[in-house]
């Protein structure tokens, strides 16, 4: 594809892609890493692995402008997603660089691919941006900040989590207004964070550390930062939101009475009953594959927690929108309910596809991606959801789909970032480096990477550097993004 867009040039058809020379992609090793039993061996290797990625070369980034090429990946990610979908899924990339960089994660993954790696893998997130973490309710009925999107987990280099993040604090800060030095000083403080919690995690016991996590009620005080007479209240009113946020509320607000049964309201495109999706000409065909993926995903589930859903009859389902990136995936909720009609359960079910991280690092070793996500979620997020797990079906097209179902409300809250100032992005972006952290602590050698890292602040400042490169970038991508909308080269929705 050719960066310079020919005005006579025809509208790029995804389906045209598979007709397309297949693209060469980086290979990143990230399987021969193996950890040492000796700490102090673990260590040395740590040191030694900046010979392969030294700490000031994490800074450098060249911005290309005009990647027409770069847009093709998200085109090859839209023939595989519901056509009807994809102008939406270009409306809410393209109201801003930040929304559309939420929506690139495979573009930052083959940017990182041609970047020096230091070759110490963890079950990485594979989408760390701000956006993808916040608040949601523990089995002991506690809130808990932590990640909260797993569509892109699987084994991965650490240091491509911590650079979309970082880079996430510089493009929302570009967002929100917020002056160039007080974006870096949170860029900065995120990767201190990081490399600090590292550190300190690789020296607790392993259990201790697995354990651990960031409960909101005892970190309010500590996050809740005050600064020339300001005191952050961003994480207070996500709290109180995401505590409000169950299947009681999300029936209140979804769905409505019909008799002795529960019905999902219709607000199309983002809520769709299955009756009135007038894409599927057989309905009864259509109940009848989600039935099947509600009953395959019963068998993913432990045996007590089986035996919960058990308890439950299915009422309706309906099509969900959602997310920026994740639109076109196809994403159902079914409503259930358990001792009578006043006590409804709704479940998601999101379709589960190649990790972005696997055409650079090697194809996931689940035999669905709907366990890869699951079973990554569960390496790598505190305390995962009772109702987590998997399910596949075979679709109209002939192709079995891969799902994850989860409660759809349950206590998730999410952060105001369109409307954070400096303190509160600072703050926000401490606490996604906590978590990420930790998410690296439980799966990949944290001592070697805390040794690698070291006592300076060489690395945070080398990704204070790239963030403001990769942001730049990001911006220049946008505007090409936003002439092929203008052109009328990708659809997008009025």
């Amino acid at each position: 594809m050719s960066e310079k867009s020919d005005k006579n040039q025809k509208p790029w058809d995804p389906r045209t892609l598979a007709a397309e020379a297949p693209r060469e992609y980086p290979q990143i090793d990230v399987h021969s890493w193996v950890e040492a039993e000796d700490p102090r061996d673990r260590a040395k290797a740590g040191i030694a692995a900046r010979t392969k990625a030294p700490l000031e070369k994490h800074a450098l980034w060249q911005v290309r402008e005009g990647r027409r090429d770069v847009i093709g990946l998200l085109e090859e990610q839209s023939a595989q997603r519901v056509p009807d979908l994809i102008p939406l899924r270009y409306a809410r990339m393209s109201v801003s660089p930040f929304t559309f960089y939420r929506g690139t994660a495979l573009i930052m993954a083959n940017d990182l691919a041609r970047t020096p790696v230091t070759g110490i893998p963890v079950q990485c997130v594979g989408d760390a941006h701000i956006g993808n973490f916040g608040i949601f309710r523990s089995p002991s009925a506690r809130l808990v900040f932590d990640i909260n999107d797993f569509d892109e987990t699987a084994t991965g280099p650490w240091e491509w989590d911590i650079k979309r993040l970082a880079v996430s604090v510089e493009v929302c800060g570009r967002a929100n207004g917020i002056k160039p030095k007080a974006r870096r000083a949170a860029v900065a403080r995120c990767v201190h964070t990081y490399r600090n919690r590292i550190d300190q995690f690789s020296k607790m016991d392993y259990l201790e550390a697995w354990y651990d996590h960031l409960d909101v009620e005892h970190t309010l005080d500590r996050y809740e930062s005050t600064q020339d007479g300001r005191r952050n209240r961003t994480l207070r009113a996500a709290a109180m939101k995401a505590a409000l946020k169950d299947s009681d509320h999300a029936a209140a607000k979804l769905a409505h009475y019909e008799g002795d049964r529960l019905r999902f309201n219709s607000n199309p495109p983002e809520l769709v009953p299955i009756d009135d999706l007038k894409v599927y000409a057989d309905k009864d065909a259509l109940r009848a594959r989600i039935d099947t993926l509600l009953e395959n995903y019963k068998g993913s589930l432990y045996d007590d927690r089986r035996h919960v859903l058990e308890h439950y009859r299915y009422h309706d389902a309906a099509r969900k929108v959602v997310g920026v990136g994740s639109v076109g995936q196809r994403a159902w909720v079914a409503i259930l309910t358990g001792r009578d009609i006043d006590d409804p359960l709704i479940l998601q079910m999101k379709e589960a596809t190649a990790s972005v991280l696997e055409r650079f690092c090697g194809a996931s070793p689940y035999a669905t991606h709907g366990e890869r996500v699951v079973q990554g979620q569960k390496l790598i997020q505190s305390t995962a959801d009772v109702l987590l797990g998997w399910s596949s079906f075979m679709a109209e097209d002939g192709h079995k789909r891969d799902y994850y179902v989860r409660q759809l409300w349950n206590g998730k809250g999410s952060i105001d970032i369109d409307h954070l100032n400096d303190l509160a992005l600072s703050d926000l972006g401490r606490m996604c480096a906590w978590s990420l952290a930790h998410a690296h602590a439980r799966t990949g050698d944290s001592t070697a990477i805390a040794n690698y890292l070291g006592g300076s602040d060489e690395f945070d400042q080398a990704i204070a550097s790239f963030a403001v490169s990769y942001a730049d970038q990001t911006e220049a991508d946008y505007a090409v993004f936003k002439s092929l909308i203008k052109k009328g080269e990708l659809p997008c929705a009025k």
